[in-house]
């Protein structure tokens, strides 16, 4: 995971860059729904990928997808850290039993 974190680290650096000298801090200077939907765009162009079953071309899309994600996240504030430790939390536990317990009123 130190490759997403490290990244995590550069985007939020990034953050305070110059939008004319950073891509990132470009797109995070358009705001946290931009940021949100060029992740959702990353992430059809990657189903697309997976269909295909083009596996180059789905490693690339999939390595956008993780970018975008952090980006999205950086944008309103959410750290990588808060959802890994989702992810542990979850660890262990049936996907159907975490569902489950999520939509109990």
């Amino acid at each position: 995971m130190s490759v997403l974190n490290d990244l995590a680290a550069t985007i939020a650096e990034r953050a305070k860059a110059d939008p004319d000298s950073s891509w990132t801090a470009k797109l995070l200077a358009k705001g946290p729904e931009k940021c949100a939907e060029k992740f959702g765009e990353e992430a059809i162009e990657a189903v697309i990928e997976a269909v295909k079953g083009d596996r180059e071309k789905l490693t690339y899309e999939a390595a956008d997808v993780l970018f975008h994600l952090l980006v999205m996240l950086q944008a309103r504030d959410v750290a990588l850290d808060d959802v890994l430790a989702e992810l542990a939390r979850r660890q262990g536990v049936s996907g159907i039993a975490e569902k489950a317990a999520r939509t109990k009123p």
